[in-house]
């Protein structure tokens, strides 16, 4: 227990240190101070421009941590031989490869509330400047950044998993980024040929298109952002939903991780 915790808090120092890190805050800092005045371009849903902003600044900056950490980490660690020594104590490599998922689920979560404060100071301040008849749904604000933060906790997973296997943090990142972008389209794709075009499509090609479907993780489920923005109303059981999709589909993604690195030799 000891020893995960020192990996644990050397996850997090590592992070805190990191250069990358520290200038993908400070960007999002200017962004965000740059969102009441561009929310004014649009005289007329200012309130929706800035939480659409607001929430694309916060997606953008998660999806940028979740790759880089999840693909550096243990590339890092076996690069420097810090991996090596670690596993010379009594902790396993599937409690390794645990204990720098969770200092990256920390990271993620912590970098999520930082974003979230200050996505709804900046909200704020630009729609009291031009109030909206809509008004300012803040649960549904929360929720959608909540989602975001589960989003991106799997996809980190996904790039933990990369790095299992990988020998450089080539393939990590472009397998991550080219899951995330399938995964983004997936539902779109399924919903178009379930449509009127579906017909025309072979049965067999029409089958392995439904296949790589179920198989991808479905980020589109995560996207709140309507419901943030013009203040649906949730469905608060396809949220359950999604949480417990969110939960198993990462369990399965850290059980492959860990299975595949307990095997590689990194000697």
């Amino acid at each position: 227990m000891a020893s995960l915790r020192n990996l644990l808090y050397m996850t997090l120092k590592w992070a805190l240190r990191d250069r990358i890190f520290h200038a993908v805050l400070g960007v999002s800092i200017v962004l965000f101070l740059l969102v009441p005045t561009f929310s004014l371009f649009s005289m007329r849903q200012v309130q929706e421009l800035a939480v659409t902003l607001s929430l694309s600044a916060v997606s953008a900056i998660l999806l940028l941590l979740s790759v880089l950490l999840g693909a550096f980490s243990v590339w890092r660690d076996i690069e420097k031989r810090y991996a090596a020594s670690v596993l010379g104590l009594p902790i396993s490599r599937a409690g390794y490869l645990l204990g720098k998922f969770s200092g990256i689920v920390l990271i993620l979560a912590s970098c999520a509330f930082f974003l979230g404060c200050v996505s709804l100071l900046v909200i704020k301040i630009a729609a009291a400047q031009y109030p909206s008849d809509i008004g300012l749904h803040w649960l549904n604000i929360t929720i959608a950044i909540v989602f975001f933060t589960c989003k991106y906790i799997l996809l980190a997973a996904l790039a933990l998993l990369f790095s299992s296997f990988s020998t450089s943090f080539f393939l990590p990142i472009v397998g991550t980024v080219s899951i995330y972008l399938a995964g983004s389209a997936s539902q779109d794709v399924f919903e178009y040929i379930a449509g009127d075009y579906g017909r025309t499509i072979p049965a067999l090609f029409k089958l392995l298109i439904k296949a790589i479907y179920y198989l991808l993780p479905n980020f589109t489920a995560f996207n709140l952002n309507v419901q943030a923005i013009y203040g649906l109303p949730l469905n608060f059981s396809a949220l359950v939903v999604t949480f417990l999709y969110f939960v198993v589909y990462t369990a399965i993604v850290l059980y492959l991780a860990t299975r595949i690195f307990s095997r590689r030799d990194i000697s």
